[in-house]
């Protein structure tokens, strides 16, 4: 089975919320909550994607971001390895550019919403670090 390499941000406001981006129902695990992203293209880099992903879906620009996990995950139907990112600083103000709903949450209100199995370390990471 071939590996899907996505990018996926973990967004976070100077109010230390977090940017979930809902999945169209359409797509795999379509209906789900996210850490906004989406694959590479070919010869691109991971940050690259990032910068290219955000301004695509949510309509901002990446001033300042760190890697912050590497995931790989088997779905019965797919393979994917996770190039999570955490955006620090960005400019724009973010919206659901693709028509997709968004929200702003804390740390500790993520277990209220529903994600891809492949997030669970990323929600576990950041439970981690808001406990700390």
């Amino acid at each position: 089975m071939s590996v899907v390499h996505v990018v996926a941000a973990v967004i976070v406001a100077d109010d230390k919320k977090i940017l979930l981006a809902k999945r169209p129902d359409h797509v795999h695990k379509g209906g789900l909550w996210e850490f906004p992203g989406g694959k590479l293209e070919d010869g691109e880099s991971p940050s690259q994607a990032l910068s290219r992903e955000l301004e695509e879906e949510l309509a901002i620009s990446v001033l300042e971001a760190t890697p912050l996990l590497k995931i790989q995950h088997d779905y019965p139907e797919k393979s994917v390895l996770l190039d999570v990112w955490q955006v620090t600083k960005f400019s724009g103000c973010a919206k659901g550019n693709e028509g997709q709903p968004i929200v702003w949450v804390k740390a500790d209100e993520l277990k209220e919403y529903q994600f891809p199995e492949a997030n669970q370390p990323i929600i576990d990471e950041l439970l981690k670090r808001h406990n700390q």
